[in-house]
């Protein structure tokens, strides 16, 4: 397959030199380790001391990584994108509370968000997390088999409820729905939760997608006994497949409970289990549908030369390309232009509710080899073309 992610023309083709100059700032101060670390602490000190930081971090940082504070603010920048064949994924990025109003309040705005995006061609999927509509340590108990109170079990309905509503809007609306991947720890109670939805919503077509961190050496195995499942109980299977975000605390909690990491032991075993796993699903293409969520440019090339090879069309409906925001535009442009389905994750959100999604953005993008400084050679290259 050509090299078609050097293309800055195309992948930058959106941003102003304005814009163009503020992502080369950022991505040179995301490089810095020891400032990050700074920022981030600062950051942290300025939301909790209630100065007035807004501002300064929507300018800068926030419009970088996310779409606006509410899906209305969004629009300008998912009609931007749509120009491009780049379609977006509106994602409200608040992370999960403990409390019930706030658990039920996320669940409102994903049923609105249904709405919104059934209006919008520009917006195929939906996407939530599950300790957006529970509480972590309910799913973990789950999990772990132990007996709930009287209490919890009401608590536990609750949940299951509110995926309930979300999962049967979005079937009855036809936009296919996105559920997001947490700590191994608590994600045996959402893959089942998931693979119920999947069950009773997805017997035509992929409505449900769970998540498969592909950083776990299991998951492939899960999806293959899923399939078995699928195919006999008669209903399809969505995936996004990532490679996973939790991988640091995985570790140190594997390593503190005294239990086997659930974590490939190295970078190249997880690669080759993210693309074993794409794979899988391309061969199983009439049971599985994909969401392949990756910034890394070889497992795009694979995916793309075995759709080619298989006679597989580019725009597929059954398979998806998906990056972040603010992130991989040499990839998500780019594969757009030679007729891709490609979605963009469009975080958004209060400034203040977002910045835990933000700083942990900035500390990836820091602790992944090689991201940060192919960011900053892509966007020099642009400039120069530029001539900025």
């Amino acid at each position: 397959m050509e090299g078609i992610f050097e293309n800055t023309e195309t992948a930058f083709s959106l941003k102003t030199d304005s814009e163009l100059e503020r992502a080369y700032f950022l991505f040179k101060m995301i490089a810095n380790e020891p400032l990050v670390k700074i920022g981030t602490a600062m950051t942290n000190f300025a939301l909790k001391a209630h100065l007035p930081v807004d501002g300064l971090i929507r300018a800068t940082v926030f419009d970088h990584f996310c779409g606006g504070v509410n899906e209305e603010d969004c629009l300008s920048v998912v009609d931007k994108m749509y120009q491009k064949r780049v379609c977006s994924v509106l994602d409200y990025s608040v992370e999960g509370k403990d409390e019930e109003d706030p658990l039920d309040n996320a669940t409102e705005i994903i049923l609105k968000i249904l709405d919104f995006v059934k209006e919008k061609e520009a917006i195929p999927f939906a996407v939530f997390k599950p300790t957006g509509f529970g509480r972590f340590a309910l799913f973990q108990k789950i999990g772990e088999g132990k007996k709930l109170t009287g209490k919890e079990e009401a608590e536990w309905h609750r949940v299951v409820d509110r995926y309930n509503k979300v999962c049967k809007k979005a079937h009855d609306l036809d936009v296919a729905l996105l559920i997001d991947g947490e700590e191994s720890w608590m994600q045996d109670a959402a893959d089942d939760l998931a693979e119920q939805m999947m069950r009773k919503y997805n017997k035509s077509k992929p409505v449900v997608f769970n998540t498969l961190q592909t950083y776990r050496w299991d998951r492939l195995d899960y999806l293959k006994k899923l399939q078995e499942r699928a195919i006999s109980q008669g209903f399809k299977i969505g995936v996004k497949v990532v490679r996973g975000a939790y991988m640091e605390k995985e570790n140190e909690r594997a390593k503190e409970k005294g239990y086997p990491s659930p974590i490939c032991a190295s970078k190249v075993a997880t690669d080759e289990n993210f693309d074993a796993t794409v794979s899988y699903i391309i061969d199983n293409l009439e049971h599985i549908s994909i969401f392949s969520g990756t910034h890394n440019e070889i497992s795009c090339y694979k995916l793309m030369d075995l759709m080619a090879e298989r006679g597989i069309e580019k725009d597929d409906e059954r398979i998806w390309f998906g990056q972040l925001y603010g992130m991989s535009d040499h990839i998500s442009f780019n594969l757009a232009a030679n007729g891709y389905n490609v979605a963009k994750y469009l975080p958004f959100g209060p400034v203040r509710d977002v910045m835990p999604y933000l700083i942990r953005r900035a500390e990836e993008n820091t602790s992944v080899a090689g991201q940060t400084s192919r960011e900053l050679s892509l966007l020099k290259k642009e400039r120069k073309r530029r001539k900025i």
